[in-house]
């Protein structure tokens, strides 16, 4: 398979990171301004900071501006709801419905490590070759 889908892998990259920074971005709007079924959860010092790093940074991580960075504190948010709000119901992600969080953790790992990509904000702004 990656000999036919491997010359795509940019663009593929580039729907990855959109997708996932998009998703997440809908998970802030959700908790700052209770919109997509969601209630906005602005007085809870919690629920406003973690709604400010899944808006503000899923919409970088979307675009692809300074994506390591907020892919990098994105996945430690994600590890600390795991750990803060699933694993007192159980150890295994499935059985403590954390799959998601577990899930957003490593692909925004993954996204730090590996960065904005060809298709970004940051490729056209710094002009190089990522």
């Amino acid at each position: 398979m990656e000999r036919y889908l491997g010359k795509h892998s940019e663009l593929i990259y580039a729907a990855l990171r959109f997708i996932a920074g998009f998703l997440f971005a809908c998970h802030g709007a959700q908790k700052l301004f209770g919109v997509l079924g969601g209630q906005a959860e602005l007085s809870d010092p919690e629920g406003l900071t973690a709604g400010i790093i899944e808006f503000v940074g899923g919409s970088t991580i979307a675009l692809g501006l300074l994506s390591s960075y907020t892919a990098f504190i994105a996945s430690g948010e994600m590890a600390v709801a795991y750990f803060k709000a699933h694993t007192p119901r159980g150890f295994w992600p499935i059985m403590n419905f954390g799959e998601l969080a577990a899930l957003y953790s490593f692909l925004f790992l993954f996204i730090a490590a590996r960065g904005s990509g060809h298709y970004s904000v940051d490729a056209l702004l710094f002009k190089r070759r990522l």
